[in-house]
């Protein structure tokens, strides 16, 4: 079997219009038009190819930390991404630098989900 890429991610979430409202209206992310499911969603675009599928009707507890369950979004920018996130009032990690050189912001969404925003290249 080969893998092509990564096609998306899908988390559960509590409240669709509270996700959404952070997602689009936070952080910024495009949101995409969504199949006529029978349960509620909405779907973002990441980057050039993958995308966010958030399903609403969360009941259960979200384990997630940044040692843990996550997500990372690469940028091109660490200090840009962190402007983006104190300009929209999003509370955060403040970049961090790895072993290896890159840089991390940890975040959570409104229910919890952590998420990475790393830049790869010094």
């Amino acid at each position: 079997m080969k893998i092509l890429e990564l096609n998306h991610v899908a988390i559960h979430v509590e409240d669709v219009e509270r996700s959404v409202a952070f997602y689009r209206d936070k952080l910024g992310f495009p949101q995409l038009p969504r199949p006529a499911f029978d349960f509620p969603g909405a779907w973002f675009q990441l980057g050039e190819r993958q995308e966010l599928h958030i399903i609403g009707g969360r009941s259960e507890d979200v384990h997630s930390h940044n040692r843990g369950n996550h997500y990372a979004l690469r940028v091109r920018n660490i200090i840009a991404a962190e402007s983006h996130l104190i300009e929209n009032n999003v509370q955060h990690i403040p970049p961090k630098q790895r072993p290896d050189g890159a840089w991390q912001i940890f975040l959570t969404d409104p229910d919890g989900h952590y998420i990475e925003l790393c830049q790869l290249e010094p």
